[in-house]
């Protein structure tokens, strides 16, 4: 019986590898595509005119900020020096327990002001609301706790502008960001979001909440994760975006109609709050057949900080398991609709089978692949050749993911940064992939411990 199960699992795991690879390399020439197709469209564009112009749809950016006095300082200052013709700064200080408050009163001179909020949202209780006596377009909010999702909601509610910008308190903005993603909105009436792409910033040197030199950290964690990144955004979301079926707006980086917020009820209260709007919006959009899109952009970078020891990334990856698997359940009953095409026939069930429940195969086919050998229905041969290609792969798409960097937007401008990088893209499937996959399995099966826990990150000041 345990042998049948076992040659019957092996015989489902060459299926199932067959099955993402091939959707990978799908994304792969999608991804190449879509960017040769976006660099080409920058060679013509004069969005640079776009910084001065009087024209250009005004932005309120929402920070959300729980405990971040280490970063908090730099990355409004880095927001406020952005190049944008008119934007206010909403910072919410959704009820921080350390000095997070009082950093930001000290550096942005600060002082209580009367201003009413229509709150079409409802959030928890505003404590008070401040305006700086320096920057006319810095508004903070001190509310009680409420989570994430409940901060930006407070944001929303008191933003003067159409269009808002969600960024997390531990990210950089660069200079021209807000004029790069407010272009698909201009471009697209039918546009409803956009997410742009999100770099690691540990080791670079940041000054006044500016990437001025960009390197590569000397912490390996960190180096694996700005390959993962690379691969996850210039394939992953660029792949999703040319066929209109993103599912995913990083929330340390979106951008969305107000109006569209509003009518489908903001945030929600889940780990996940960002992909939760995303289908949020899919879902308003084809019941009520508005043809609205959601759209990702590779260049309006984002600088954020990636964990940098075993435990911050396991809550990090924990943390992202759960939120994917919040919003899969809260919108199972999209599963193989007509009424909601692609999304509905092939994203949503990709997202279960590959994202949601892949890890635990993986993990499974590491334990039953050597036990066949074991039990003698497994020839050595063929289980080296099923993890040497497996393996294989995965160094093509991350060493993909690189020369994509490379051809589009070379960041790191160093030789030596991608000869590191390159090998770090190797070195990540022996040990650092199969620990990512034991995290987000325990993000599975300690769900329902987990599902209202966000937990806590260590950051260190930019």
């Amino acid at each position: 019986m345990i042998t049948k199960f076992v040659i019957g699992f092996n015989f489902f795991i060459i299926f199932y590898v067959f099955a993402i690879n091939f959707v990978y390399f799908i994304q792969l020439i999608l991804a190449i595509f879509n960017l040769h197709e976006y660099i080409e469209k920058l060679k013509y564009s004069d969005y640079k005119n776009y910084i001065v112009s009087d024209n250009m749809i005004p932005i309120s950016i929402l920070v959300a900020s729980y405990n971040e006095e280490n970063t908090i300082a730099s990355n409004v200052s880095s927001i406020l020096a952005l190049q944008y013709p008119m934007f206010e700064v909403v910072v919410i200080n959704d009820g921080s327990k350390d000095r997070s408050l009082e950093e930001l009163i000290k550096n942005f001179d600060l002082v209580k002001i009367n201003k009413p909020i229509h709150k079409r949202i409802e959030t928890e209780r505003v404590k008070a609301i401040y305006g700086s006596k320096t920057y006319t377009n810095l508004i903070v909010i001190d509310k009680e706790n409420g989570g994430k999702a409940d901060a930006l909601n407070a944001g929303v509610n008191i933003a003067n502008y159409p269009i808002v910008a969600s960024i997390d308190a531990d990210s950089i903005l660069e200079s021209d960001a807000l004029v790069r993603v407010i272009m698909p909105f201009i471009e697209d009436r039918n546009t409803a979001a956009v997410g742009g792409i999100v770099r690691i910033a540990n080791g670079s040197k940041i000054v006044d909440g500016r990437v001025i030199d960009v390197n590569i950290p000397k912490n390996k964690l960190a180096r694996f994760q700005i390959v993962e990144y690379l691969r996850a955004f210039l394939i992953g979301r660029v792949g999703w975006d040319a066929i209109n079926s993103l599912l995913i707006i990083s929330g340390a980086f979106g951008v969305f109609r107000k109006d569209i917020l509003i009518k489908t009820g903001g945030y929600a209260h889940t780990i996940g709050e960002d992909m939760e709007l995303v289908l949020k919006i899919h879902r308003y959009s084809l019941d009520n057949k508005l043809n609205l899109r959601v759209k990702f952009i590779p260049d309006p970078v984002c600088w954020t900080q990636a964990p940098e020891n075993l435990k911050s990334l396991r809550t990090q990856r924990r943390r992202w398991q759960v939120g994917l698997m919040q919003s899969l359940f809260s919108y199972k009953d999209m599963l193989f609709k007509p009424r909601y095409k692609h999304i509905g026939i092939f994203m949503l069930p990709y997202y279960w089978i590959f994202e949601m429940i892949g890890p635990l195969i993986e993990l499974l086919g590491y334990i039953l692949i050597p036990v066949s050998y074991f039990i003698g229905v497994l020839n050595l041969k063929y289980m080296l050749l099923f993890f040497s290609v497996s393996i294989l792969y995965g160094i093509i798409l991350s060493l993909g993911a690189l020369l994509l960097e490379e051809y589009t937007f070379h960041k790191y401008p160093k030789p030596k940064h991608i000869i590191i990088l390159s090998i770090y893209a190797i070195l990540e499937n022996f040990g650092f992939r199969q620990l990512m996959t034991y995290y987000r399995v325990e993000g599975i099966l300690r769900y329902n411990k987990l599902k209202n826990k966000w937990g806590e990150i260590k950051r260190t000041q930019f």
